[in-house]
């Protein structure tokens, strides 16, 4: 018999590919989006890849009813936890609805768990958690700090879900990862916000196919190698990947358990050279305008993965040009 997930914020960016990589290796995903940041069209993107709808909700993690519906109807064995308001600017001029909707939802849905016996979760946490005091590459054992409400959230979450395993017999793993890139190979799945984008790469994407007329890059004057951020990315393929081998190192435990683990090459790209890179697949100029710097940004942040190389048998397989290709695919079609 299947494995039954549930996969919360499944029509995000990486929500959805873990549907696909999680369907194609053979559990039963239900899945859980209120729709505020994805589009229901996705649905239709999924069915094409895999022939067949996987049963879903439309539901806000707030909703603590429709919640505890869901797991009324459903004997889940894990939950992979996305659902979140996830841009750093924004939290800082919102906070209240980033803990509102980060800390309450998630413990909504941490309730139900704990009342349907389901103990098992794969959180998506993130590098935010990490102080701005480290030196980089960033290890696990780092000193823990944020710098906006965003990353307060997820560090909080983290911690809960600590308690969780250590009082009420959770399996936790909770996954830090820095900068998602890259699109499903099919060209079908990727990140397409309808607004000014937040991350990186799709807001180049957007000025090479002439959507957007300019990227910000947001400062040039930082002690780096251009003067531009920098940061590690990780293909989304490759990233999910982690996520079905942090699924299995689950499944081996015996008793509550709970770790942590940094999921991405440890290779740092600047601002600048993430342009000059995409320029070369899309052979398109993308120009682009020096803005201030933005509240709660932190200018340097790269990881060392090390402990999921040792402990999860992780590793990346898709490199910087194919994850360009298949974004510029996505855009190009």
């Amino acid at each position: 018999m299947k494995k039954k997930i549930l996969i919360t914020w499944w029509l995000g960016y990486i929500g959805s590919h873990a549907v696909v990589a999680f369907e194609e290796a053979g559990y039963e995903t239900v899945t859980l989006d209120n729709l505020s940041n994805s589009c229901v069209t996705t649905l239709k993107d999924i069915h094409n890849l895999l022939g067949y709808k996987p049963k879903y909700y439309e539901c806000d993690l707030r909703d603590r009813k429709k919640v505890f519906e869901v797991f009324n109807e459903n004997n889940f064995d894990w939950v992979i936890h996305f659902a979140w308001a996830k841009a750093v600017w924004e939290s800082c001029e919102q906070p209240i609805y980033y803990f509102q909707n980060n800390i309450s939802g998630s413990l909504f849905l941490f309730e139900a768990m704990e009342k349907h016996n389901v103990k098992n979760i794969i959180f998506s946490s993130s590098a935010t958690v990490y102080h701005q005091e480290n030196t980089v590459p960033l290890i696990e054992t780092n000193k823990l700090g944020t710098t906006n409400p965003y990353g307060t959230t997820k560090l909080l979450l983290e911690k809960i879900l600590e308690d969780l395993s250590e009082f009420a017999w959770f399996n936790v793993i909770n996954l830090r990862y820095f900068n998602p890139i890259g699109a499903h190979v099919s060209g079908l799945l990727w990140e397409d916000p309808d607004w000014i984008p937040n991350n990186l790469l799709p807001f180049i994407m957007k000025v090479a196919n002439g959507k957007l007329d300019k990227l910000q890059v947001f400062w040039d004057d930082y002690d780096t190698i251009d003067g531009t951020w920098v940061r590690d990315y990780i293909d989304v393929k490759d990233l999910v990947e982690g996520h079905l081998l942090a699924y299995s190192k689950l499944q081996s435990q015996e008793k509550s358990f709970c770790d942590v683990y940094n999921l991405w090459i440890g290779k740092w790209i600047s601002v600048l050279e993430m342009i000059t890179a995409a320029r070369d697949i899309t052979w398109k100029e993308i120009p682009y305008n020096i803005v201030d710097r933005r509240i709660g940004d932190i200018w340097e942040v790269y990881c060392n993965p090390e402990k999921a190389i040792n402990e999860l048998w992780f590793e990346t397989n898709v490199s910087l040009v194919e994850s360009l290709e298949n974004s510029w695919k996505f855009y190009n079609k």
